[in-house]
């Protein structure tokens, strides 16, 4: 058996970022991932503003910008009448430290924490060790993994589950995921296409039951990523056929394209009862899942990550009580449950949703309004605080 301070399973963006909270403050920490590599799959790609200050605070900002297409807010396109509503974040800019969001894949803001943890010798992020078999007890954790070596076996004070929406944590301590699961999935596309030519801005909110989709660029002008809807039931096979099927139509100014990735996500909006089981903690997908529309997903895991390395670190060295942790669990599932998977799920209906006139244009008078109204929509972005939780470190008894 091999003893370690804290264990972080997940060697996605949110375990990587709890991870390199915690080297900061001097934590010894094991990343162990599933996975032989980084993944690349296409999946998150905007970060909103109330993440960008734990960025910075971890020192990853500049480098996420310099990699990053920077965008001023977002653009909403009625596809029945072309109308637009380019919602910019410059009514807040003297509100908030960054009132822009970088646009940069999460596979490579992934790899922006591997090079920031690689600087500290009190980290080890190890690939292709599966955990297999979870056993806490009062003082520590036994976490089991199968490696290409054989089985091995790890003792942690602290167990961090990071691990995903599928993740072994939470299924090998048998914990509900409560929820729902949506009728329809994402198929989420990275092409390369001229689509500023087609009038899109830097992030496009398309509102359509059929043509419905989130139109982003990244740091490459002419490499976006382009999402829309389909049928849950669908077969995986046959995916790429129907994507140019729909881009046949669907594609801003029947631009020609190439498709340069692609995948399909089924989406939830679940939550774990508690984030935290005696010595096992949980975090991002792990604890909680919503559909991606709003980019609150991700930006909820960098969120909880934040707090919880924070949090763990004082315990770890002395500073804080356990009880610390109680509240980083409370407060972060609070926050999902209470305005994250809500807000996402109306930004969903939105987009995506079959709406009687009436309530349409209902909804493109509430965007005019947002939109020639500044201190309406100063108000309405500065909202978005809500999902940020400050230090628990305050709650200490």
């Amino acid at each position: 058996m091999e003893r370690r301070s804290i264990v972080v399973a997940g060697g996605g963006p949110t375990g990587l970022a709890v991870a390199l909270g915690l080297a900061q403050r001097g934590a010894e920490v094991t990343v162990l991932d599933r996975a032989s590599a980084p993944s690349n799959a296409p999946r998150a790609l905007a970060y909103l503003h109330t993440v960008l200050p734990g960025f910075a605070e971890l020192g990853v900002l500049d480098d996420i910008v310099a990699e990053a297409a920077i965008g001023d807010g977002m653009n909403f396109i009625d596809h029945d009448s072309g109308e637009t509503f380019h919602m910019t974040l410059d009514v807040i800019a003297d509100d908030v430290p960054y009132a822009f969001v970088p646009q940069v894949g999460q596979d490579r803001v992934g790899q922006i924490l591997l090079r920031h943890l690689a600087k500290f010798d009190n980290v080890e992020v190890l690939y292709d060790h599966d955990i297999t078999g979870i056993s806490p007890d009062d003082a520590s954790v036994t976490v089991t993994v199968a490696t290409a070596q054989g089985e091995k076996q790890f003792v942690a004070d602290w167990l961090v589950g990071a691990d995903g929406a599928s993740s072994s944590v939470r299924r090998l301590l048998d914990l509900a995921f409560e929820g729902m699961t949506w009728p329809d999935k994402f198929v989420s596309t990275n092409v390369r296409a001229d689509l500023g030519s087609a009038g899109m801005k830097i992030a496009n909110w398309r509102i359509d039951p059929v043509y419905g989709a989130v139109i982003a660029r990244y740091s490459d002008d002419n490499l976006w990523r382009f999402t829309y809807k389909e049928d849950a039931e669908l077969p995986d096979e046959g995916l790429e056929e129907r994507i140019h099927a729909h881009f046949a139509t669907a594609m801003p100014g029947n631009l020609p394209y190439e498709l340069v990735q692609f995948a399909p996500y089924r989406i939830h909006q679940r939550a774990t009862e508690s984030f935290l089981f005696g010595r096992v903690l949980l975090a991002g997908d792990a604890a909680h899942v919503t559909n991606p529309i709003g980019g609150l997903g991700l930006t909820g895991g960098f969120l909880d990550s934040f707090v919880l390395s924070e949090a763990l670190a004082a315990v770890v060295h002395g500073e804080a009580p356990d009880s610390v942790l109680d509240r980083y669990a409370e407060e972060r599932r609070r926050v999902f449950l209470e305005y994250v998977s809500p807000t996402a799920s109306f930004n969903k209906g939105m987009l995506f949703d079959d709406h009687a006139p009436e309530v349409k244009q209902g909804m493109l008078g509430g965007l005019r309004h947002v939109l020639n109204d500044r201190e309406v929509r100063r108000q309405d972005l500065l909202g978005w605080q809500a999902m940020v939780t400050p230090s628990v470190l305050s709650s200490q008894s």
